[in-house]
């Protein structure tokens, strides 16, 4: 099954509530669902085969539910769309429209108890918490060609195709959120190195590059840019 389905997955950076099994840091709440202050865990596991899975059920069942809106793609983004990645135990997936059918979207997922929760900050991206928990997922749907939605796709090509970059990726995450005094802006600042070296290998502009790297290194208190994308 491909990590996206098609009528023609910034990586992640999530929380997980301390009990959760994985390597963890204390932190606030920065993820792509935004940005929410608590003190939270940052939660960081081995790649698991069932994630793709996982993702392949959940976009049958949207497709059904957006059967009569003209989607463009269901990706799954993130980590968790990555083989072979540590990542966070919650699986990732954009719904890729054009911006006059964002409002069909949103209206056929909350008719199926999605809660529209807005753009968070993030323009042309807008977040929908799913009716239950299987699998943890967060759920967007996005504008298509948008600067957040290329980033999401490039750093998955990357990271596909790079098994070197996948693994030093990986190895930093396990590692920072080792650390029990971690906070997630410093998470995010000290994994930004090994990003922007994924970033420099996508086909986005250098100042589409700088954009993400001031969002990822001066992401105290959130994003800073909402036309940026979410810090991943």
């Amino acid at each position: 099954m491909k990590s996206g389905w098609s009528r023609t997955a910034l990586i992640e950076v999530s929380v997980d509530p301390p009990h959760r099994v994985g390597t963890t840091a204390k932190g606030y709440e920065a993820n792509t669902n935004g940005w929410d202050a608590g003190s939270v865990a940052i939660t960081v596991v081995p790649y698991s085969p069932d994630w793709p899975k996982q993702f392949a059920r959940v976009a049958a069942d949207l497709q059904r539910t957006l059967e009569r809106v003209p989607i463009l793609s269901i990706e799954h983004v993130g980590s968790t769309s990555v083989p072979g990645l540590a990542a966070k135990p919650i699986i990732d997936i954009d719904i890729v429209v054009e911006r006059q059918n964002v409002p069909e979207a949103i209206a056929a997922l909350v008719g199926t108890g999605y809660v529209h929760r807005g753009n968070l900050g993030v323009t042309d991206r807008e977040s929908l918490a799913a009716p239950d928990d299987e699998p943890r997922r967060n759920v967007y749907v996005c504008v298509a060609g948008t600067l957040h939605l290329r980033n999401h796709l490039a750093v998955r090509k990357i990271l596909r195709e790079r098994d070197d970059l996948r693994d030093r990726y990986g190895a930093v995450k396990t590692q920072l959120a080792r650390e029990p005094s971690m906070d997630i802006e410093t998470y995010l600042a000290l994994k930004s190195p090994i990003l922007q070296e994924v970033l420099a290998l996508s086909e986005l502009t250098d100042a589409e590059k700088q954009a993400i790297l001031a969002l990822n290194i001066g992401s105290a208190g959130g994003p800073q840019n909402p036309t940026a994308p979410p810090a991943t």
